[in-house]
């Protein structure tokens, strides 16, 4: 019969062993563990005529309906099994830890493949990252103006051995109106979820986690809550840097886009940034002027955020001068500012 694991005892196995993730390709989708393997023992349409056929007339009949579907399909789920476990044991999970993944790891032990379910199944998971990211942490905020160059001096940190969250690299998303310029598609927000809180399972808390300052949503998806308020408790390190550096940074990130993706994303914040200021960034776009473009859009941008941080415990604000926006000179400006905090 195969062990059932504990989430962390699950995690820890999936670093050297294929996991199949056996709910229906649409729960898949939605989220699963890193490096899982859809493996669905129904089709969406099938597993959804079993689950009505478990409200209309009971376990058992669903049960014999799932047996007819499964059937033809067995010879495929052991052949693939055996291609997967040449090197070692097969984890396996489904939703709750239930019928789909144990009628599974019987089959594959029928096989002589060693197997292990997951305690609780998916479900058990989800709670389990969530329960760790509202671990307290050593967590510092990089902040600043857009266009200070915060996620280039993330990646500077880690350069230097810092432990860091890319939330935006994660979402797929710079955050603001612009943020999907050049970005792939955003995942799911429950896929996003996942991809935060096992990044968040990977660090030392006992040493500094560098987050960049964001707001609760980043394009469509949503910082896990309990992380968010972990950020929202933290020291911020807010950077200043001139605004032609920051000018000259977004300009050279978004003035390669088309006009009609530009001027799409003015039209996001018309009512923000106010009709007339909104009529004059357009008319700069259109007259390639993308500096006095981008200096009329953080009229919009420096007030927002300004008004953000004012919601802050101010005691928690440290502000940093920079003179430059030089990512790797400025993380270590960094690192011995909050040394000597």
């Amino acid at each position: 019969m195969a062990k059932v694991l504990s989430v962390q005892e699950f995690l820890n196995k999936a670093n050297n062993n294929p996991i199949f993730d056996v709910r229906s390709p649409a729960e898949f989708a939605e989220g699963h563990l890193h490096n899982a393997r859809n493996l669905p023992l129904f089709s969406n349409e099938e597993r959804a005529k079993v689950g009505t056929l478990y409200k209309q007339k009971g376990k058992q009949e669903a049960v014999l309906k799932g047996l007819d579907i499964v059937g033809p399909k067995m010879s495929s789920f052991a052949k693939e099994a055996q291609k997967q476990a040449q090197n070692g044991p097969l984890l396996v999970h489904c939703w709750r830890g239930g019928m789909r993944s144990e009628s599974m790891a019987w089959l594959f032990e029928q096989l002589g493949i060693e197997c292990y379910l997951l305690e609780g199944g998916y479900k058990a998971y989800r709670q389990y990252l969530k329960s760790q990211m509202a671990e307290p942490a050593k967590i510092y905020i990089i902040g600043g103006m857009t266009g200070s160059g915060k996620t280039e001096i993330l990646h500077a940190l880690k350069a230097a051995g810092e432990q860091i969250i890319d939330l935006e690299g994660l979402a797929n998303h710079k955050g603001s109106a612009f943020g999907s310029f050049g970005q792939e598609p955003q995942p799911p927000n429950e896929l996003f979820e996942n991809q935060v809180g096992e990044s968040w399972l990977k660090l030392d808390k006992s040493k500094p986690v560098w987050i960049e300052d964001e707001s609760k949503s980043i394009g469509r998806n949503w910082i896990p809550e309990e992380l968010f308020q972990q950020m929202r408790q933290a020291p911020v390190i807010k950077l200043n840097l001139p605004q032609e550096y920051r000018v000259n940074r977004l300009v050279e990130d978004y003035a390669t886009f088309s006009k009609k993706y530009l001027i799409e994303a003015i039209e996001k914040i018309r009512k923000r940034l106010g009709g007339q200021h909104a009529n004059a960034a357009i008319k700069a776009i259109e007259e390639d002027c993308h500096a006095e473009a981008v200096r009329i859009s953080l009229k919009y941008y420096d007030k927002t955020y300004q008004f953000g941080l004012s919601k802050r415990n101010l005691i928690q604000i440290h502000e940093l001068n920079l003179p430059d926006n030089n990512a790797e000179n400025n993380a270590e400006k960094i690192i011995a500012f909050t040394k000597s905090l």
